[in-house]
């Protein structure tokens, strides 16, 4: 089945966002390098499990359509300044604004999961959303925020690197001790694997840690969103 792109309207303005498949809505949230081909093929694949993914355009107020790789350091810098200047409230919003059209136009019930950057949006996401389930890949900043964690409600699972360049030591510690105690709340902590680990062609891709990370999220969907 191929994607299509859609828009979605917001109070704030409209932005564009690549879905694909049919059944209970997922909102896949990007990493710092817009909607790429490692969003459009994680939509296809999560499509091809039974859902309807939708991939919003989270930075569409700065600059609509950025599409970004890894592979060059111009690249890594375009990202970071992105990330740098992303009004992570608003982004929230717009994630909101996705779970909603999602209702609107799927069946059944809403998730969602991000990345990176996304993973901490998938954080917020089940702070601040009505998201049914939510993932989070290798969220950076989550400690950060960790005062909002008494307002999930709804299913949530964190994948964690252990030696996740962006995410030192004691700010794994400070998730896992700040999140242990929410029952909805479950983490999972990789030994040995880097940031991005489930990053497919990524520079530190480790296939056994992504291939159980992603068969987690698979089941917790399953159980989840049916």
């Amino acid at each position: 089945m191929a994607g299509q792109t859609v828009t979605i309207t917001t109070p704030d303005g409209s932005f564009e966002a690549y879905q694909n498949g049919a059944g209970p809505g997922l909102v896949v949230i990007q990493e710092i390098f817009g909607i790429n081909q490692v969003m459009r093929d994680l939509c296809d694949d999560f499509a091809e499990q039974g859902y309807t993914a939708i991939c919003p355009d989270l930075f569409w107020r700065m600059k609509p359509g950025v599409e970004l790789t890894d592979k060059t350091e111009e690249e890594w810098n375009q990202a970071f300044e992105y990330m740098n200047n992303f009004d992570i409230d608003k982004g929230v919003d717009d994630i909101a604004q996705t779970i909603d059209y999602a209702r609107r136009t799927g069946t059944g019930k809403v998730g969602a999961v991000g990345y990176c950057l996304g993973g901490l949006l998938a954080y917020l996401t089940a702070c601040r959303t009505d998201s049914d389930a939510t993932v989070g890949y290798y969220g950076v900043n989550v400690d950060k925020y960790l005062d909002e964690a008494s307002k999930i409600e709804r299913p949530l699972t964190l994948h964690i690197a252990a030696e996740d360049r962006f995410v030192d030591k004691d700010q794994q510690k400070a998730m896992i001790d700040g999140l242990e105690d929410n029952p909805h709340t479950t983490l999972f902590r990789y030994e040995g694997v880097d940031h991005a680990f489930a990053r497919e062609g990524g520079e530190h891709y480790d296939a056994e840690a992504a291939g159980l990370a992603n068969t987690r999220t698979r089941k917790f969907f399953q159980d989840h969103l049916g």
